[in-house]
């Protein structure tokens, strides 16, 4: 009888944190799964103003900084290489849309360059962005 009652004294005394880390774990799963990451395209431009200007979320980054050199992900990109990289970023994530990022100051045919590799490429959710006005 004296050790059932020293079993059930312990067993009052206890607190057993087993559920609550479960919970925890689960909850941070959740979150890191739901977050969503800010892309940063490696350099920082000016945007060109706009009269209407949507928000749209970008899976592909493309900045052109005002001496009309291309960033993608974070590295600098050749003229000649935009296009297979723009392949190998929506092979990764063929539902995304591409953002084109230029200064104010770049040219529009850098513009057209990217836009032009994209349509190639076969990606249809193409938008520049700019400030709104």
């Amino acid at each position: 009888m004296s050790r059932k009652q020293n079993t059930a004294e312990e067993e009052a005394g206890a607190i057993d944190l087993t559920p609550m880390l479960d919970v925890v774990f689960i909850m941070l799963i959740f979150f890191i799964v739901t977050a969503t990451f800010i892309k940063v395209p490696g350099v920082d431009v000016v945007k060109p103003e706009a009269t209407t200007a949507d928000l749209k979320a970008a899976s592909i980054l493309v900045a052109i900084n005002e001496s009309n050199e291309i960033w993608i992900a974070k590295e600098h990109v050749d003229d000649r290489l935009v296009k297979i990289t723009l392949e190998r970023l929506y092979a990764q994530n063929p539902k995304g849309w591409l953002v084109i990022q230029p200064d104010k100051k770049a040219d529009i045919e850098k513009v057209a360059l990217i836009a032009n590799a994209a349509r190639e490429i076969g990606i249809e959710k193409v938008s520049v962005a700019t400030e709104k006005s």
